[in-house]
Protein backbone atom coordinates (compact mmCIF):
# COMPACT_ATOMS: atom_id res chain seq x y z
CA UNK A 1 0.00 0.00 0.00
CA UNK A 2 1.29 3.45 -0.90
CA UNK A 3 0.43 6.43 1.33
CA UNK A 4 1.02 9.87 -0.19
CA UNK A 5 1.44 13.01 1.89
CA UNK A 6 0.65 15.91 -0.46
CA UNK A 7 1.22 19.22 1.31
CA UNK A 8 1.78 22.56 -0.36
CA UNK A 9 2.55 23.78 3.17
CA UNK A 10 4.52 20.85 4.63
CA UNK A 11 4.09 19.15 7.97
CA UNK A 12 6.95 19.62 10.42
CA UNK A 13 9.74 17.03 10.34
CA UNK A 14 8.54 15.70 13.69
CA UNK A 15 5.06 15.17 12.24
CA UNK A 16 6.39 13.43 9.12
CA UNK A 17 8.61 11.21 11.25
CA UNK A 18 5.59 10.29 13.38
CA UNK A 19 3.49 9.52 10.30
CA UNK A 20 6.31 7.38 8.87
CA UNK A 21 6.55 5.44 12.11
CA UNK A 22 2.85 4.57 11.84
CA UNK A 23 2.98 3.61 8.15
CA UNK A 24 6.24 1.65 8.52
CA UNK A 25 4.73 -0.38 11.36
CA UNK A 26 1.82 -1.25 9.07
CA UNK A 27 4.15 -2.21 6.23
CA UNK A 28 3.05 0.65 3.97
CA UNK A 29 5.22 2.79 1.70
CA UNK A 30 5.21 6.52 2.51
CA UNK A 31 5.76 9.07 -0.28
CA UNK A 32 6.11 12.84 0.15
CA UNK A 33 5.03 15.62 -2.19
CA UNK A 34 5.91 18.87 -0.42
CA UNK A 35 5.84 22.52 -1.49
CA UNK A 36 4.45 21.65 -4.91
CA UNK A 37 3.61 24.63 -7.10
CA UNK A 38 1.50 23.11 -9.88
CA UNK A 39 -1.67 21.04 -9.72
CA UNK A 40 -0.13 18.73 -12.35
CA UNK A 41 2.46 17.65 -9.79
CA UNK A 42 -0.30 16.51 -7.45
CA UNK A 43 -2.15 14.74 -10.26
CA UNK A 44 0.99 12.83 -11.18
CA UNK A 45 1.90 11.93 -7.60
CA UNK A 46 -1.55 10.65 -6.66
CA UNK A 47 -1.86 8.33 -9.70
CA UNK A 48 -0.69 5.20 -7.86
CA UNK A 49 -1.50 6.15 -4.25
CA UNK A 50 -3.80 3.98 -2.15
CA UNK A 51 -4.18 6.62 0.57
CA UNK A 52 -3.73 10.39 0.64
CA UNK A 53 -3.03 12.78 3.51
CA UNK A 54 -3.50 16.52 2.89
CA UNK A 55 -3.72 19.70 4.93
CA UNK A 56 -5.47 22.60 3.17
CA UNK A 57 -4.66 21.19 -0.26
CA UNK A 58 -7.64 20.96 -2.62
CA UNK A 59 -8.74 17.45 -3.47
CA UNK A 60 -11.22 18.12 -6.27
CA UNK A 61 -12.80 15.97 -8.96
CA UNK A 62 -9.64 16.18 -11.11
CA UNK A 63 -7.48 14.83 -8.31
CA UNK A 64 -9.91 12.02 -7.56
CA UNK A 65 -10.12 11.11 -11.26
CA UNK A 66 -6.33 10.92 -11.48
CA UNK A 67 -6.08 8.72 -8.36
CA UNK A 68 -7.13 5.41 -9.90
CA UNK A 69 -6.06 3.32 -6.89
CA UNK A 70 -7.14 5.72 -4.15
CA UNK A 71 -9.19 4.21 -1.34
CA UNK A 72 -9.06 6.92 1.33
CA UNK A 73 -8.18 10.60 1.69
CA UNK A 74 -7.72 12.21 5.11
CA UNK A 75 -7.68 15.94 5.72
CA UNK A 76 -5.32 16.49 8.68
CA UNK A 77 -7.50 19.01 10.51
CA UNK A 78 -11.09 19.67 11.41
CA UNK A 79 -12.33 21.63 8.41
CA UNK A 80 -12.85 19.69 5.19
CA UNK A 81 -14.23 22.14 2.65
CA UNK A 82 -11.11 21.49 0.54
CA UNK A 83 -12.34 17.93 -0.12
CA UNK A 84 -14.86 17.28 -2.91
CA UNK A 85 -17.04 14.80 -1.04
CA UNK A 86 -19.33 14.15 -4.02
CA UNK A 87 -16.39 13.22 -6.22
CA UNK A 88 -15.00 10.97 -3.48
CA UNK A 89 -18.33 9.21 -3.06
CA UNK A 90 -18.80 8.64 -6.80
CA UNK A 91 -15.31 7.14 -7.02
CA UNK A 92 -15.78 4.96 -3.94
CA UNK A 93 -13.13 6.88 -1.98
CA UNK A 94 -13.60 7.30 1.76
CA UNK A 95 -13.01 10.88 2.98
CA UNK A 96 -12.13 11.67 6.58
CA UNK A 97 -10.93 14.54 8.76
CA UNK A 98 -9.18 14.48 12.14
CA UNK A 99 -11.56 16.34 14.49
CA UNK A 100 -10.23 17.51 17.82
CA UNK A 101 -6.52 17.35 17.00
CA UNK A 102 -6.26 21.13 16.45
CA UNK A 103 -8.90 22.09 19.02
CA UNK A 104 -6.64 23.40 21.77
CA UNK A 105 -4.46 25.28 19.28
CA UNK A 106 -7.49 27.11 17.86
CA UNK A 107 -8.93 27.79 21.32
CA UNK A 108 -5.70 29.34 22.56
CA UNK A 109 -5.59 31.60 19.49
CA UNK A 110 -9.11 32.82 20.33
CA UNK A 111 -7.80 34.15 23.63
CA UNK A 112 -4.59 35.49 22.13
CA UNK A 113 -6.65 37.69 19.82
CA UNK A 114 -9.27 38.42 22.45
CA UNK A 115 -6.80 39.73 25.03
CA UNK A 116 -5.31 41.92 22.31
CA UNK A 117 -8.76 43.24 21.43
CA UNK A 118 -9.85 44.13 24.97
CA UNK A 119 -6.50 45.91 25.50
CA UNK A 120 -7.21 48.09 22.45
CA UNK A 121 -4.63 46.26 20.34
CA UNK A 122 -1.88 47.48 22.69
CA UNK A 123 -2.13 51.06 21.47
CA UNK A 124 -1.15 52.50 24.85
CA UNK A 125 -4.68 53.38 26.00
CA UNK A 126 -6.57 51.86 28.91
CA UNK A 127 -8.45 48.69 27.98
CA UNK A 128 -10.71 46.30 29.86
CA UNK A 129 -10.47 42.82 31.38
CA UNK A 130 -12.08 39.54 30.39
CA UNK A 131 -12.95 38.57 33.95
CA UNK A 132 -16.66 38.89 34.57
CA UNK A 133 -17.56 39.37 30.91
CA UNK A 134 -20.02 37.04 29.21
CA UNK A 135 -18.60 34.89 26.43
CA UNK A 136 -20.89 33.37 23.82
CA UNK A 137 -19.69 30.26 21.98
CA UNK A 138 -21.47 29.52 18.70
CA UNK A 139 -21.12 25.74 18.13
CA UNK A 140 -20.05 23.56 21.02
CA UNK A 141 -17.80 20.99 19.36
CA UNK A 142 -14.18 20.18 20.14
CA UNK A 143 -12.96 23.75 19.72
CA UNK A 144 -15.95 25.30 21.49
CA UNK A 145 -15.43 23.04 24.50
CA UNK A 146 -11.76 24.01 24.71
CA UNK A 147 -12.71 27.70 24.48
CA UNK A 148 -15.09 27.17 27.40
CA UNK A 149 -12.36 25.43 29.42
CA UNK A 150 -9.94 28.31 28.95
CA UNK A 151 -12.64 30.95 29.56
CA UNK A 152 -13.30 29.47 32.99
CA UNK A 153 -9.70 30.23 33.89
CA UNK A 154 -10.25 33.87 32.92
CA UNK A 155 -13.29 34.02 35.20
CA UNK A 156 -15.73 34.63 32.36
CA UNK A 157 -19.45 33.89 32.39
CA UNK A 158 -19.98 31.39 29.55
CA UNK A 159 -22.96 30.73 27.30
CA UNK A 160 -23.15 28.50 24.22
CA UNK A 161 -25.53 27.60 21.43
CA UNK A 162 -25.28 24.66 19.07
CA UNK A 163 -28.17 23.56 16.87
CA UNK A 164 -26.83 20.00 16.92
CA UNK A 165 -25.77 19.71 20.56
CA UNK A 166 -28.49 19.21 23.20
CA UNK A 167 -28.81 21.92 25.84
CA UNK A 168 -28.33 19.22 28.48
CA UNK A 169 -24.86 18.40 27.12
CA UNK A 170 -23.88 22.08 27.16
CA UNK A 171 -25.14 22.52 30.72
CA UNK A 172 -23.31 19.34 31.79
CA UNK A 173 -20.06 21.05 30.75
CA UNK A 174 -20.77 23.88 33.20
CA UNK A 175 -21.91 26.27 30.47
CA UNK A 176 -25.26 28.07 30.16
CA UNK A 177 -27.19 26.92 27.09
CA UNK A 178 -28.72 29.70 24.98
CA UNK A 179 -32.14 29.06 23.47
CA UNK A 180 -31.02 30.26 20.04
CA UNK A 181 -28.44 32.35 18.17
CA UNK A 182 -30.30 35.57 18.82
CA UNK A 183 -30.18 35.11 22.58
CA UNK A 184 -26.46 34.33 22.42
CA UNK A 185 -25.67 37.59 20.61
CA UNK A 186 -28.08 39.65 22.72
CA UNK A 187 -26.64 38.52 26.05
CA UNK A 188 -22.91 38.26 25.41
CA UNK A 189 -20.06 40.77 25.46
CA UNK A 190 -17.97 38.50 23.24
CA UNK A 191 -19.10 35.94 20.67
CA UNK A 192 -16.64 33.33 19.36
CA UNK A 193 -17.59 31.55 16.13
CA UNK A 194 -16.93 27.84 15.62
CA UNK A 195 -19.46 26.93 12.95
CA UNK A 196 -18.53 25.23 9.66
CA UNK A 197 -19.11 26.82 6.27
CA UNK A 198 -22.26 25.13 4.96
CA UNK A 199 -25.08 26.35 2.72
CA UNK A 200 -27.01 27.15 5.91
CA UNK A 201 -24.21 29.06 7.67
CA UNK A 202 -22.59 30.98 4.82
CA UNK A 203 -23.12 34.73 5.38
CA UNK A 204 -25.31 33.88 8.38
CA UNK A 205 -23.29 36.16 10.68
CA UNK A 206 -24.69 39.45 9.49
CA UNK A 207 -25.46 42.97 10.67
CA UNK A 208 -28.87 41.99 12.03
CA UNK A 209 -27.35 39.32 14.27
CA UNK A 210 -24.15 41.10 15.34
CA UNK A 211 -26.13 44.31 15.84
CA UNK A 212 -27.87 42.63 18.79
CA UNK A 213 -24.60 42.63 20.77
CA UNK A 214 -24.07 44.81 23.82
CA UNK A 215 -22.12 48.06 23.61
CA UNK A 216 -18.42 47.27 23.27
CA UNK A 217 -19.12 43.84 21.81
CA UNK A 218 -16.33 41.78 20.25
CA UNK A 219 -16.81 39.21 17.48
CA UNK A 220 -14.09 36.54 17.18
CA UNK A 221 -13.90 34.36 14.08
CA UNK A 222 -11.61 31.33 13.98
CA UNK A 223 -14.11 29.38 11.88
CA UNK A 224 -14.37 30.26 8.19
CA UNK A 225 -14.50 33.63 6.43
CA UNK A 226 -17.49 32.45 4.40
CA UNK A 227 -19.79 32.50 7.45
CA UNK A 228 -19.50 36.30 7.63
CA UNK A 229 -21.70 38.62 5.58
CA UNK A 230 -18.80 41.02 5.13
CA UNK A 231 -20.64 43.90 3.50
CA UNK A 232 -23.33 44.13 6.17
CA UNK A 233 -20.85 43.63 9.03
CA UNK A 234 -18.63 46.43 7.70
CA UNK A 235 -21.63 48.74 7.37
CA UNK A 236 -22.70 47.90 10.93
CA UNK A 237 -19.23 48.55 12.33
CA UNK A 238 -19.21 51.97 10.72
CA UNK A 239 -22.49 52.74 12.48
CA UNK A 240 -21.56 51.01 15.74
CA UNK A 241 -18.09 52.36 16.44
CA UNK A 242 -18.07 50.45 19.74
CA UNK A 243 -17.83 47.05 18.05
CA UNK A 244 -14.63 45.11 17.34
CA UNK A 245 -13.95 42.23 14.97
CA UNK A 246 -10.92 39.89 15.13
CA UNK A 247 -10.35 36.93 12.82
CA UNK A 248 -7.69 34.37 12.06
CA UNK A 249 -8.30 34.56 8.33
CA UNK A 250 -8.44 37.70 6.21
CA UNK A 251 -11.88 38.65 4.95
CA UNK A 252 -12.21 39.34 1.22
CA UNK A 253 -12.84 42.96 2.28
CA UNK A 254 -9.79 43.11 4.54
CA UNK A 255 -8.56 46.45 3.14
CA UNK A 256 -11.97 48.03 3.73
CA UNK A 257 -12.21 46.76 7.29
CA UNK A 258 -8.66 47.95 8.04
CA UNK A 259 -9.29 51.41 6.60
CA UNK A 260 -12.79 52.02 7.94
CA UNK A 261 -12.51 50.26 11.32
CA UNK A 262 -9.03 51.31 12.36
CA UNK A 263 -8.27 50.30 15.94
CA UNK A 264 -11.25 47.93 16.05
CA UNK A 265 -10.28 45.25 13.55
CA UNK A 266 -7.53 42.66 13.22
CA UNK A 267 -6.95 39.65 10.96
CA UNK A 268 -3.98 37.31 10.86
CA UNK A 269 -2.11 37.19 7.52
CA UNK A 270 -3.27 33.60 6.97
CA UNK A 271 -5.44 31.09 8.80
CA UNK A 272 -3.42 30.29 11.90
CA UNK A 273 -5.74 28.34 14.20
CA UNK A 274 -3.86 25.08 13.68
CA UNK A 275 -0.42 26.68 13.27
CA UNK A 276 1.32 25.17 16.29
CA UNK A 277 3.92 22.43 16.42
CA UNK A 278 1.68 20.34 18.64
CA UNK A 279 -1.40 20.59 16.40
CA UNK A 280 0.72 19.87 13.32
CA UNK A 281 2.03 16.65 14.84
CA UNK A 282 -1.28 15.57 16.38
CA UNK A 283 -3.29 15.97 13.16
CA UNK A 284 -0.69 14.27 10.96
CA UNK A 285 -0.28 11.22 13.17
CA UNK A 286 -4.04 10.96 13.67
CA UNK A 287 -4.48 10.93 9.87
CA UNK A 288 -1.93 8.12 9.52
CA UNK A 289 -3.58 6.07 12.27
CA UNK A 290 -7.00 6.51 10.66
CA UNK A 291 -5.65 5.33 7.30
CA UNK A 292 -4.12 2.21 8.83
CA UNK A 293 -7.29 1.49 10.82
CA UNK A 294 -9.39 1.78 7.66
CA UNK A 295 -7.14 -0.17 5.28
CA UNK A 296 -6.41 -2.91 7.80
CA UNK A 297 -9.65 -3.19 9.76
CA UNK A 298 -12.27 -1.22 7.82
CA UNK A 299 -12.71 1.39 10.57
CA UNK A 300 -14.70 4.39 9.28
CA UNK A 301 -15.20 6.34 12.51
CA UNK A 302 -14.41 9.77 11.01
CA UNK A 303 -15.97 9.17 7.59
CA UNK A 304 -17.42 12.32 5.98
CA UNK A 305 -19.15 10.91 2.92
Amino acid sequence: MKVLIATEKPFSKVAVDGIKEVTDAAGYELVLLEKYTEKSQLLEAVADADALIVRSDKVDADVIAAAKQLKIVVRAGAGYDNLDLDACTKAGVIAMNTPGQNANSVAELVFGMLVMAVRNFYNGTSGTELKGKKLGILAFGNVGRNVARIAKGFGMDIMAYDAFCPAEAIEAAGVTAAKNQDELFEQCDVVSLHIPATPETKKSINATLVGKMKKGGILVNTARKEVIDEESLLALMQERTDLKYVADIKPDMDADFAAKCEGRYFATPKKMGAQTAEANVNAGIAAANQIVAFLRDGVTKFKLN
